[in-house]
C-alpha cells in the first residue's frame, strides 16, 4: 500500500558529487512536518515531498518548509530565552 506521504533528501555530505537520494514515508502530516523540520535543522537537501505518490504542487510545499521552519525557529528562540511557545509567539511571531 502506498503510503500518503514521502519525503526526498539526501545528505549532502559532499559538495562536488551527485547526492545519494533517500525516501522517508508515513501516514502522517505532523510527522511528514516534523521530518521536514529535522531536515532543515541538520542542512539536509530537501528534493521532493509527495502527497499520495504526487508531488505537492509549489504552493503546498512552501508551506510545510514555512510550518517547518517556523517550529525550528520557536524552538531555538524558547530554549535560550526559557520562554513558553505562547510568549514567544506574542513577542516574535514564529509559533503557531
Amino acid at each position: 500500500m502506498l503510503k500518503k506521504y514521502s519525503v526526498e533528501y539526501s545528505v549532502r555530505l559532499r559538495r562536488h558529487s551527485l547526492p545519494e537520494h533517500h525516501y522517508y514515508v508515513t501516514d502522517d502530516p505532523v510527522a511528514c512536518e516534523e521530518f521536514v523540520q529535522d531536515l532543515l535543522e541538520n542542512g539536509m537537501g530537501i528534493h521532493a515531498i509527495k502527497h499520495e505518490g504526487a508531488d505537492l504542487p509549489r504552493p503546498d510545499f512552501d508551506r510545510v518548509v514555512k510550518l517547518a521552519a517556523s517550529a525550528l525557529a520557536s524552538k531555538r528562540i524558547c530554549a535560550p530565552l526559557n520562554i513558553k511557545p505562547e510568549e514567544e509567539h506574542y513577542r516574535f511571531g514564529f509559533a503557531a
